[in-house]
């Protein structure tokens, strides 16, 4: 039996290792692989980490670093110390990581330096600025990378433009894979009588909105352009607002019309139902982008570029920075396109990426 020691730490994380950390402890696997689990904390408060492990199944961390709220290089220097010690103590055959957060970078270079193989889980995605952390992140992660799971075709190129190409593999898009399972759980809750958002009381056409990003809420002009432009919209909006995003907007002095509802960080399984409900999405969320696509959603992204070109490339997603002007026109001639490809594999992607690790070992 090999030892997978899987590190997370936010939200788009907790997401894909429910689906992968599930399968790892399903009958087909247990006697393949035994997973720790190491949560280090980047996102710490309960609704932003401890609601995602009860809601999502998520099996309890066997190791939390509580590592989180520091600037970038402070967080990402203690969570190499602390996940160095816990590789030292636990001697994992291979380190799982995902995505692009400092969490993710912290792992792969840890991990590194002990000789210990890493998989990188949504590996080979560029948004080509190097401005965002998170680009840095996956660049560096992915030249450590002993395995790089791919969710597209386009990954799988950008690799090969940087001369990886040996343990790459296109898997699709493991947070599909999530969605399908998901939207598959609430469907059962509500044939029990369950409802997650009955006590909202949501308007019957709205348009859901997300905003984290730095680059939108750490630069004044931006974070002015886009609320400028939810409180011009002629519609209702239900924004789920990021504590650090609400704080920018206080201090900032701007004020949202009522018909711009807040809401408290939601769960992943109420978010998913509010992207299935929505008439459209605005969103500055790479992962957001996405399941506008599975959801069958017009999506208006609030930045310049996108590491999810399928979507845009296929009329679906409409890039529109945080220009007040191209953000109201996006939603004025927002449409459903006629088709939609499988750009994103067919939900089937951790019973890939576990097929090809024990293959591997």
């Amino acid at each position: 039996m090999k030892k997978i020691l899987t590190i997370v730490g936010a939200r788009p994380q907790f997401v894909k290792a429910a689906v992968l950390s599930r399968l790892i402890r399903s009958h087909t696997w247990r006697n393949q692989f035994q997973e720790i689990l190491l949560h280090t904390g980047q996102h710490y408060d309960e609704n932003m980490s401890e609601i995602f492990f009860r809601d999502m199944q998520i099996p309890k961390p066997d190791i939390h670093l509580k590592i989180g709220g520091l600037s970038h290089g402070v967080m990402t220097g203690q969570m190499l110390i602390e996940i160095e010690a816990a590789l030292l103590l636990e001697k994992p055959d291979l380190v799982l990581v995902y995505g692009d957060t400092n969490s993710t970078l912290a792992g792969a270079l840890a991990a590194a330096k002990l000789h210990i193989p890493v998989a990188h889980v949504e590996a080979g995605l560029r948004s080509y600025n190097k401005r965002m952390p998170e680009e840095q992140n996956r660049i560096l992660t992915d030249h450590l990378a002993t395995w790089c799971f791919c969710p597209t075709e386009t990954a799988v190129s950008n690799l090969k433009n940087e001369g990886i190409t040996q343990g790459v593999h296109q898997v699709g898009d493991i947070m599909y894979d999530a969605t399908l399972f998901y939207l598959q759980v609430i469907e059962k809750e509500k044939q029990q009588g369950i409802n997650r958002l009955q006590a909202l009381a949501l308007p019957p056409h709205f348009l859901l909105t997300t905003i984290h990003r730095a680059e939108n809420t750490d630069d004044l002009h931006r974070l002015h352009s886009i609320t400028e432009a939810l409180n011009a919209l002629p519609t209702d909006v239900v924004l789920p607002l990021h504590p650090r995003t609400l704080k920018k907007i206080t201090e900032a002095g701007l004020h949202l019309k009522p018909h711009v509802r807040l809401l408290e960080p939601v769960g992943y399984l109420e978010m998913v139902e509010l992207e299935s409900l929505s008439s459209a999405i605005i969103t500055d969320s790479g992962g957001v982008q996405k399941e506008a696509y599975f959801m069958h959603k017009p999506c208006i992204t609030l930045r310049d570029e996108t590491e999810w070109v399928e979507t845009v490339h296929s009329g679906w997603n409409t890039l529109v920075g945080a220009n007040t002007e191209k953000i109201l026109h996006a939603i004025s001639t927002a449409q459903t396109p006629p088709t939609q490809a499988t750009f994103y594999g067919d939900g089937n992607t951790a019973t890939r990426i576990l097929q090809q690790l024990a293959e591997r070992f």
